[in-house]
C-alpha cells in the first residue's frame, strides 16, 4: 500500500514539491518551543529529518531513525534532504563571498546554497548558508552556517571530509574549513578537502567524537600516499595537525608555513592573492624525516621547551608511584616478572588509572586473558572499583554488605566505558607476528586515537625469525621495530616478557627479577625506555614495584613503590 505523510504523523499535503517544514511528532511536544519547525521534509525525495531529535525516514523504507532523547539509534545514517540543482544566491550572499575570494563561479561548483533551516541552539529557522558533502556524488551531510557564525551538520548523518569527490589522485590537502576548501578551489587547487568539524579547542582530551570522521572515510585515506596539512595557524590548528599526522602517519604528511600575519587558507587568499596561496600550497615541506632535521624541523619544540621547560609523563594514579614512574607517549616500557606475580593486573590498573584521568585509549594484546568477556569484566570491576560477580560479594558478620557487586546500570555504564577506552585485539593463531600485531594497532590508532598498547605476553606472539638471524639480533630487530611504532605514532607501549627459570637466593625464596633476566637478550633492558618488574610479597596483599630504567630523568628515577592489591575489587592502592 502507497505510503502517505499521515504514516509518519506528519501534517503534509498529499503531494508538494520542494522542501517544507513542520514541528516534530516524536520530540516537539515535549520542549520549551514546542512550535518550533524543526522538521524538514522533500516532496520530490519523499523523505524527512527531524534536526532536533533525528526523528527520520523515507516512503521506500519507512522511519530508518526513531528519534527523542535518549532513542536507540540505528545502524544506518540519515540521507539530508538537499537538492543539487541550480541554487538562487542573493546579491548580499554573492557580496559576502566576494568579500572573502570566492567567486560565483566556485559556489555554483560546489552547489553552494541559501536555504531557511532549523537551529537546534535556538530552537528556530534562521537563513543559512548551505554546503553539502558529496561522496559518489551523493549527499551524505550538509553544513548550514549564518551570519553570526552558529554552524550544525545534520542529525544523524555521516560525518566525511568535505569536498571528498574533488580527490582524484594519491594526494590530498587537508583544511580546517569550507571557506578553505573553497579559497584553494579558486585558485585551481581542487585536490582539498576540510575536516567536517573543525579542530579541537586546545583543552580537549578525548579526540574520540572530533575524528570519527576518518573511520568513514578509511577507503579514501587508504588510497591516499600523501596528505598536505594546511590547517590553521592557531593552538586549536597545532593541536588538529598533530592528531591528523599521528593517525594518518607522519611518513605520508607534508605541512604548510602561512605567511606572517596569515591564519589560514582563505586568509591568505583575501590578504595576499591567488598566486601567493598557490605558492604556499606548493612549497608545502615534509614532516622531518627520521634521521635528518634542521633548525626549521624542530624549532617549535624548541621554543616549548623555553616557554614551558621539560615535560613529565602523565601520572599513573598512584601519587607514591609518580616520583619515580610517570607515562609519556612515544616511549616502550618492559614490564617483568614472576609469573602469577601479577603483571597483567598491575598493567590492567594503570591503563584504568590512564583512562580514567586522561581519558587514553588503548588497544590490548593479551591472549593469556582470554576468554575476552572475562577480560572486559576484570577491566570493569577495576574500573567501577566493586566487584563483579555476586560470589566474590563482602558481608559482615551481622550481615551488611561491605562490597556490593557491579549493580545492573554500572554495567551498562562499564559498557560505554570499554567501548569508548578498550580496544581487544586478537587476531587469528596464524597471525601473530610482531608485525600483524604493529599493523593491527596502527588500524586501532586511525580508528579511535588510542594512546596506548599492551603487548602481553611476549612469548605468545610468533617468532619465526630468518635462519641468518641469531636470537640475539632477532630480539633486538623487533624491539627496535615496537619502539618506532611507539614513536611514529606517539602512543606508549608496555611490552610484558617474562624472566627465564630463576635460581632461588640463601633464603630459600626468588629476588626481583630484571630485565637482564629475561630470555634471549640484553637488549630487552638496552632498547626500552622504561623497566619495571612487579614483585609480589608472598603471603601479603603487598606488591613492590620496582623502577629498574628511567631513560628521560624529567619522566622519573630508579626506585621502588609498594602497592596494596585488593583481590576483591582488583584494584591497587
Amino acid at each position: 500500500m502507497k505510503k502517505t505523510w499521515v504514516d509518519f504523523k506528519l501534517d503534509f499535503p498529499e503531494s508538494f514539491t520542494g522542501e517544507r517544514y513542520s514541528t516534530c511528532p516524536v520530540c516537539s511536544g515535549a520542549r520549551r518551543k514546542h512550535g518550533a519547525k524543526c522538521l524538514s521534509a522533500n516532496g520530490d525525495t519523499l523523505k524527512f529529518l527531524c534536526h532536533h531529535c533525528g526523528y527520520a525516514g523515507d516512503f521506500e523504507r519507512g522511519v530508518t531513525h526513531k528519534g527523542g532523547n535518549g532513542a536507540p539509534v540505528e545502524k544506518k545514517y540519515v540521507r539530508p534532504c538537499y537538492d543539487l540543482g541550480p541554487k538562487v544566491l542573493t546579491p548580499a550572499t554573492l557580496k559576502y563571498f566576494a568579500s572573502r575570494g570566492i567567486s560565483e563561479a566556485t559556489l555554483v561548483a560546489n552547489h553552494i546554497g541559501i536555504e531557511t533551516v532549523y537551529f537546534p541552539q535556538t530552537e528556530d529557522l534562521r537563513p543559512a548558508i548551505r554546503f553539502p558533502f558529496l561522496r559518489n556524488g551523493e549527499v551524505v551531510n550538509v553544513k548550514s552556517g549564518t551570519a553570526d557564525k552558529m554552524f550544525r551538520l545534520e542529525k544523524n548523518a555521516e560525518r566525511i571530509f568535505y569536498g571528498l569527490d574533488d580527490v582524484t589522485g594519491d594526494t590530498a590537502i587537508i583544511v580546517e574549513g569550507e571557506m578553505d576548501k573553497l579559497a584553494l578551489y579558486e585558485v585551481g587547487i581542487k585536490h582539498c578537502v576540510s575536516v567536517p568539524d573543525g579542530a579541537p579547542s586546545p583543552n580537549t582530551r578525548n579526540y574520540e567524537s572530533k575524528f570519527g570522521f576518518l573511520e568513514n572515510c578509511s577507503d579514501f585515506i587508504d588510497g591516499i600516499k600523501t596528505f598536505v596539512l594546511a590547517v590553521d595557524n592557531d593552538e586549536p590548528g597545532r593541536k588538529l595537525e598533530e592528531e591528523l599526522a599521528r593517525r594518518l602517519g607522519k611518513h605520508r604528511c607534508g605541512k604548510v608555513t602561512w605567511p606572517e600575519g596569515c591564519k589560514d587558507a582563505n586568509d591568505v587568499l583575501v590578504k595576499c592573492g591567488a598566486d601567493e596561496l598557490r605558492r604556499v600550497i606548493h612549497e608545502a615541506r615534509d614532516y622531518p624525516v627520521e634521521g635528518i632535521f634542521d633548525v626549521d624541523d624542530i624549532w617549535e619544540s624548541v621554543e616549548r621547551l623555553y616557554d614551558h621547560g621539560l615535560q613529565r609523563g602523565k601520572s599513573t594514579g598512584w601519587p607514591a608511584m609518580d616520583e619515580f614512574y610517570t607515562v609519556r607517549e612515544g616511549e616502550l616500557t618492559i614490564v617483568t616478572g614472576i609469573p602469577s606475580h601479577g603483571k597483567s593486573e598491575w598493567l590492567d590498573a594503570l591503563i584504568v588509572n590512564l583512562a580514567k584521568t586522561n581519558h587514553w585509549g588503548f588497544g590490548i594484546f593479551s591472549p593469556e586473558n582470554q576468554p575476552l568477556a572475562l577480560h572486559a569484566a576484570k577491566i570493569m570491576e577495576k574500573f567501577s572499583e566493586r566487584p563483579f560477580y555476586k560470589t566474590h560479594e563482602v558481608w559482615t558478620d551481622e550481615g551488611e554488605i561491605v562490597y556490593p557487586r557491579i549493580t545492573v546500570e554500572e554495567l551498562l555504564i562499564g559498557r560505554a566505558v570499554l567501548k569508548m577506552y578498550f580496544t581487544f585485539i586478537l587476531p587469528p593463531e596464524d597471525q601473530l607476528s610482531v608485525d600483524s600485531i604493529l599493523e593491527l594497532c596502527r588500524h586501532v590508532v586511525l580508528k579511535k586515537g588510542i594512546k596506548g598498547v599492551i603487548i602481553d605476553p611476549w612469548n605468545e606472539l610468533d617468532h619465526s625469525r630468518p635462519g641468518h638471524m641469531t636470537e640475539t639480533e632477532y630480539i633486538s630487530y623487533c624491539l627496535s621495530k615496537i619502539r618506532r611504532f611507539a614513536r611514529h605514532y606517539n602512543v606508549h607501549v608496555w611490552l610484558v616478557a617474562h624472566p627465564t627459570k630463576l635460581q632461588k637466593n640463601s633464603a630459600g625464596s626468588y629476588d626481583p627479577p630484571t630485565p637482564y633476566d629475561i630470555s634471549g637478550s640484553a637488549h630487552w633492558r638496552n632498547k626500552a625506555d622504561n623497566c619495571i618488574t612487579v614483585f609480589r610479597i608472598m603471603g601479603t596483599p603487598d606488591v613492590d614495584i620496582h623502577v629498574q630504567k628511567v631513560r628521560f630523568k624529567e619522566v622519573g628515577e630508579v626506585g621502588k613503590v609498594t602497592l596494596r592489591y585488593d583481590r576483591v575489587t582488583g584494584v591497587y592502592s
